[in-house]
């Protein structure tokens, strides 16, 4: 089982860039989108054997999520249940049978960290989502999660301690949820492998390779053993995150 995780930044602009070909190319069983930034009815996007669920954010242009499945769910849910943080499009939940499949964009802190106080409500309330489904069945969670964790994540470590996305605060909350029993893929098989999944639009960023790694598949640690491989599509353009990859 092929599962595909990618931020578009705008899924109206990516489909321009070759979407549609990067998606049959892929060939996954679930390809989960972020930031589509779209409403209902502005793009007509199917591939033939795929279902697709979209959750939008009621602001237009702005966040939101997706996710194209060749397997029916048993049940599909929108948002965490907490009306608070449902209205910006940011999370979907497929039940499976033996599974449950969630993509999330999670809140950037933004710049200045005026949103970090909201990022940490909102990482407690969705670190306590993943947990109930998680009595239930294992989970697999995907997405752009606004995190480099350690070090190794991101290029400049040392210019970024206080800036979005490489926090402590944001960190421990990674850290937090790595320890209650949830496995970051990419690192549990590639312990010491640099790669980044995001580079800013300035700077030549991405063809200097200076990036960060904030796009990831997080599984119950009982999946952990059936893991084939994870991986970063760092060749694949048309946005400024690429996909990233686990295999069961």
């Amino acid at each position: 089982m092929k599962c595909i995780s990618w931020n578009v930044n705008g899924l109206r602009a990516c489909a321009g860039k070759g979407f549609a070909e990067v998606f049959k190319a892929l060939d996954a069983d679930f390809f989960c989108l972020q930031e589509t930034k779209m409403q209902a009815g502005q793009l007509d996007l199917s591939f033939e054997g795929y279902q697709s669920y979209w959750n939008y954010a009621e602001k237009k242009g702005y966040s939101g999520t997706a996710i194209f499945t060749r397997h029916q769910p048993l049940s599909v849910s929108y948002g965490i249940g907490i009306e608070e943080h449902d209205h910006e499009g940011r999370v979907i939940t497929l039940e499976m049978p033996d599974f449950y499949m969630v993509t999330v964009y999670t809140p950037n802190s933004q710049d200045g960290l005026r949103r970090l106080d909201y990022r940490m409500q909102w990482e407690e309330d969705f670190q306590a989502y993943l947990h109930r489904l998680d009595q239930h069945k294992p989970v697999v969670v995907c997405g752009d999660m606004n995190v480099a964790h350690q070090e190794i994540d991101l290029k400049n470590p040392k210019t970024n301690t206080r800036n979005a996305g490489f926090t402590d605060e944001e960190r421990a909350k990674m850290t937090q949820l790595l320890g209650s029993g949830f496995v970051d893929t990419f690192r549990y098989l590639h312990p010491e492998e640099i790669q980044y999944s995001w580079w800013s639009y300035r700077f030549k960023a991405r063809e200097k390779n200076v990036g960060w790694r904030i796009d990831y598949f997080l599984v119950s640690e009982r999946l952990a053993s059936r893991l084939q491989s994870a991986s970063i599509h760092t060749e694949i353009m048309g946005s400024d995150h690429c996909p990233v990859e686990v295999v069961f």
